[in-house]
């Protein structure tokens, strides 16, 4: 007979299938290196490329370490189980922001790279729906500091 708990680390969701959280897990892991080697990185070492894009936003160095930072950030969170639906959707407002900015700063330009990774966030957000409600789940259990006694 067939075991009816899981670990959300080493089983599929009870909402998917296993093909479907082994091609999310993938994907993931392509975003998370995206994110984390292709944009975040060039901007928390100031590489040439970010600082004059950011130059040209107007919000200067400290947006670009900021952005770089929330990138690297949202990466990491996203190979972590508990933590990659909610680091999609956050990683999902950062990329409305970039297309806005591809817009309005940009001419839109290369408007559609956002929209590309929005929409791939938004399938990575959507399967792991269940893990994003565990965690607001456990965050909505824990006792805060001043209620102890």
């Amino acid at each position: 007979m067939p075991a009816t708990t899981t670990s959300a680390t080493t089983a599929a969701s009870p909402t998917t299938g296993r093909r479907t959280d082994i091609a999310v897990r993938v994907l993931q892991i392509v975003l998370a290196l995206f994110f984390a080697i292709a944009s975040a990185a060039p901007k928390l070492v100031a590489h040439a490329s970010a600082t004059e894009t950011f130059d040209k936003i107007g919000y200067g160095d400290w947006y670009m370490y900021l952005v770089g930072g929330l990138e690297l950030a949202g990466a990491v969170a996203l190979v972590i189980p508990l933590l990659s639906g909610a680091s999609a959707i956050a990683l999902m407002g950062l990329m409305i922001g970039a297309f806005v900015t591809q817009i309005t700063v940009f001419d839109g330009q290369y408007a559609i790279t956002p929209v590309i990774f929005f929409v791939l966030l938004a399938i990575v957000a959507y399967v792991r729906r269940d893990r994003t409600a565990r965690l607001v789940a456990t965050v909505l259990r824990r006792p805060s500091a001043g209620t102890r006694g």
